[in-house]
């Protein structure tokens, strides 16, 4: 039977509550929870021997188990004399202290400080059914008699769903009389109520309003929260920041619910944050997979993503998640990846941690007691270690860590917090380091010390980076792209000249100046903390063949092309990040790609250069336009994007003529890699530079 009214407003009307215990019977109502569900916080903030007032209490059985528990001051009013009838005979013998009363609960008919507790199951929520000036002003009455009635230190619990209107009039009214507010979440109202009554995707919070005396001239407000997962208060700055807390999880109670009807939500991700400090903890991304046919074994299951390898396309990309999920054979596959600055004892107290909660994201139809596997990469959660953090005046926040990669390799990263998913530079250590790393680690494993990320181990200076590798894959295809030049056999013996706009960790620069003796680098930079975190952290030095030039690349371009001699380079290569994350191209500015800035780029590239731009560009209309204003500069254009990434690499020339067919690019490639794997070149067997120029495609 269907007791909902047709419009909320009735929800706040007497009638309306006389007809609906007329029809509902004897039947308890508990919309917003049973003494069980709600014990907990009742006890933590009602005494037994306190004076406590119910205001609404309708037929539900709060009352009575409070009573049978040891609360037996209890008084309970309503405006619906049926219902008042119906529980003054169901207890009138059974529980004689407790008393019913027909009352107008905006009109109290107690003297002032009556009671230490008021409580408030929904009633607020029945009588706060819209804003208009009528409602405001009744519940203005109703929660002026509930701070009337209150003595000083006493309670107005009022457990709710905390809609917006309500948490506003609520919290706005008792935090200005100067009352301390906490909300607690109890938990979601969907999880309690049988399939006959209605349901709600809200959680249901316990809002404890105390009653201060109050202080002439104080400002102070008190706002405070206390979820499930927190064992103590959180202090808050204001009523917005209360208001926020409450909506994240209203909205995660809401995406509960959603993902336990149906499948194929598309790409959903959330934080969950610790409860001691509120910073994030873990980052989950829910992934189905509606092609795996359903068995008792593969509903779900959930992946933890090893400490920094949340920026592999595998793990990071919504495209890899979808192939991993594949992979794994599950309709519904959760990863999981770790914050850096956390503290993880490892997989077994991840996977405590963890269970009670993505158990609330798990699909429908899962059976019941079902073991819901926890899977990883090599059955660790890895290794990630802060070497060091610090802020740059242009870049922002910015971490350099170390990460246990494939095959026991370490690989340091330079991150900027702005975008922490990113990463920035990247440099593999060389062996040693990487077995001192493993000694570290085993023997921390001794000591039982959980894992941090922080301090586990001790820095590491700049000579141990592996100088002879490249890490990013935008990079190998960029130095393929040399093969471009005239004649890549002597590029050994002939003198080089190239401009690098950007320098970051300074791998690429560095690259070329140690496997092209003859060439001669101007790297401009600027960011000078980028030149200072290079040189300490990923080996990076000048030389006479290697000049850094702190200056923004513009205008030093723009000085070049302006000079009277100015220079002409053989290779220019851009490789320049974005510092606005509003635009949809992350790399280069779009001042780069300007077609005015390119003619002064076109001046100082020799005859028959080669222009190397690194291009991440996710708007589909921006890169199409960039793509033809280099066309529009540069008539001959290759483009090669990068496999599982954003990237594309493109490669400018000056002259059709110079237009070379997919089989002659890769005898080129392949000409100049036997150039460079020469006794003496330091090169790296896993490179193959033919590869990088496969699927080059010209435009």
């Amino acid at each position: 039977m269907n007791l909902l009214p047709k419009s909320s407003k009735e929800f706040g009307s007497a009638d309306y509550w006389e007809k609906f215990f007329q029809q509902r019977g004897k039947t308890a109502f508990e919309w917003y929870g049973t003494y069980l569900e709600l014990c907990e916080v009742l006890h933590k903030y009602i005494k037994p021997k306190e004076k406590v007032l119910v205001i609404g209490c309708g037929n539900s059985e709060l009352s009575e188990q409070l009573y049978d528990v040891g609360y037996q001051d209890i008084v309970n009013i309503d405006i619906s004399e049926v219902v008042i009838k119906q529980m003054k005979e169901r207890n009138g013998s059974r529980r004689p202290h407790m008393s019913f009363l027909k009352m107008d609960m905006t009109q109290l008919e107690f003297p002032d400080a009556t009671f230490q507790v008021v409580l408030d199951k929904g009633t607020l929520d029945a009588v706060l059914t819209d804003e208009e000036e009528v409602t405001l002003r009744q519940v203005d009455r109703m929660l002026a008699e509930v701070g009337r009635v209150l003595q000083v230190g006493g309670r107005y619990l009022c457990i709710s769903l905390a809609q917006a209107h309500i948490l506003k009039k609520a919290v706005g009214h008792f935090s200005r009389e100067g009352w301390m507010v906490r909300a607690h979440q109890v938990a979601s109202s969907q999880d309690w109520v049988s399939e006959a009554e209605p349901r709600f995707s809200l959680p249901v919070f316990a809002f404890v309003m105390t009653k201060f005396r109050p202080v002439p001239g104080s400002a102070l407000q008190i706002f405070e929260l206390c979820t499930q997962e927190q064992g103590k208060p959180v202090r808050l700055e204001s009523a917005d920041q209360l208001a926020e807390a409450v909506r994240e999880r209203q909205y995660y109670a809401w995406l509960c619910s959603q993902l336990r009807r149906k499948a194929g939500l598309g790409s959903v991700s959330l934080d969950l944050c610790s409860g001691d400090t509120g910073e994030p903890r873990y980052t989950l991304h829910v992934v189905d997979n509606p092609a795996v046919k359903p068995s008792r074994d593969n509903h779900f299951a959930i992946f933890i993503i090893p400490q920094g390898r949340e920026t592999e396309w595998l793990f990071g990309m919504e495209e890899g998640r979808k192939q991993l999920a594949a992979s794994a054979g599950f309709r519904r596959l959760v990863t999981v990846a770790l914050h850096r600055g956390q503290r993880y004892a490892g997989m077994e107290s991840i996977q405590a941690e963890l269970s009670a909660r993505v158990m609330e994201l798990a699909p429908a139809g899962l059976p019941p007691q079902q073991q819901v596997p926890f899977l990883s990469v090599g059955g660790d959660i890895g290794v990630r270690t802060v070497q060091h953090q610090d802020h740059s005046a242009l870049s922002g926040d910015y971490v350099i860590e170390d990460v246990q990669g494939e095959d026991r390799w370490y690989f340091r990263r330079l991150i900027f917090l702005s975008n922490r998913n990113v990463v920035q530079s990247e440099a593999r250590l060389l062996k040693d380091s990487s077995h001192r790393v493993q000694k570290k680690r085993k023997k921390d494993r001794k000591k039982q010390r959980p894992a941090d990320t922080s301090e586990d181990f001790p820095p590491v200076p700049g000579q141990s980076i592996d100088k002879s590798y490249l890490c990013c894959e935008h990079h190998k295809a960029m130095v393929a792209g040399l093969a471009l030049l005239r004649n890549p056999e002597l590029l050994l013996e002939t003198p080089l000249a190239l401009l690098v706009v950007g320098l970051g960790g300074g791998s690429l620069p560095l690259f070329v100046h140690d496997h092209f003796p003859k060439s001669r680098i101007d790297a401009v930079e600027i960011d000078p903390t980028m030149l200072e975190v290079a040189t300490q952290w990923f080996g990076f030095s000048q030389s006479d063949r290697m000049k850094v030039h702190i200056a923004d690349g513009l205008d030093y371009i723009t000085s070049l092309a302006g000079g009277e001699a100015p220079p002409h380079y053989d290779v220019i290569m851009f490789d320049v990040d974005s510092k606005d994350p509003t635009l949809g191209m992350s790399c280069p500015p779009p001042a780069f790609v300007d077609q005015l800035f390119l003619q002064k780029v076109k001046s100082i590239l020799c005859h028959d250069g080669v222009f190397i731009l690194n291009l991440v560009c996710r708007d589909v209309r921006l890169k199409d336009s960039v793509l033809a204003g280099l066309k529009a500069a540069f008539p001959l254009l290759y483009v090669r994007r990068i496999e599982g990434e954003v990237n594309e690499i493109l490669f400018c020339q000056l002259h059709p003529e110079q237009k070379l067919a997919t089989p002659e690019l890769l005898e080129m490639a392949q000409v100049l890699e036997r150039t460079l794997r020469k006794p003496g070149q330091g090169w790296d067997d896993t490179y193959i530079l033919s590869d990088m120029l496969k699927t080059v495609k010209i435009m």
